[in-house]
């Protein structure tokens, strides 16, 4: 099989259901967007493989990639049930869980710290994009309950990220 088909160059594509659109709609621009954090994942993954200390987070993290996917299948109009609420229910439990080890925030973080630190700043940042490019698509429910939900998961990964490091935290100064 072939990697062009040509049936592009002309700026037009394909949806999941065959409608053809132009590539510059919110659309395609969304999951787009959902790729790029895709991407994006998969560099934080990338630094975390030399560390033992986050097997656990590597393994979610690939499970939300995963989910990263589906999210574009349901962008693209592709029909079935893509992100389940139970998808959503489990991200609140892996905050939980790295929420038991840090300490409580009581400011305003800097986007700061070791280079896995930042990435997983640019992957929550990238995230929260994508998140209002949903909304501005109209995506509800469970997929967009996911988004917030996975961004917040990043934020927390940052300061779960910094606390294993025994880094510090630096707090936004007005």
């Amino acid at each position: 099989m072939k990697i062009y088909t040509k049936t592009g160059d002309k700026g037009m594509t394909s949806l999941a259901n065959g409608e053809r659109v132009s590539k510059s709609e919110l659309r395609i621009d969304t999951y787009g967007t959902c790729d790029e954090l895709n991407s994006w994942i998969g560099y934080l993954r990338a630094s975390m493989v030399s560390s033992s200390l986050y097997e656990e987070q590597n393994v979610q993290l690939q499970w939300m990639q995963n989910k990263l996917f589906n999210l574009g299948a349901l962008l693209s109009k592709a029909s079935g049930e893509w992100i389940l609420a139970e998808d959503v229910e489990r991200i609140e439990q892996l905050i939980d869980v790295m929420q038991q080890e840090i300490s409580a925030q009581r400011s305003f973080l800097l986007p700061m710290g070791s280079e896995m630190v930042c990435r997983s700043h640019l992957c929550r940042t990238v995230c929260r994009r994508l998140e209002r490019k949903m909304i501005l698509l109209g995506v509800e429910g469970n997929a967009l309950m996911f988004i917030n939900r996975m961004s917040d998961y990043l934020f927390v990964l940052c300061r779960y990220m910094t606390f294993k490091n025994s880094e510090k935290e630096e707090i936004w100064v007005k």
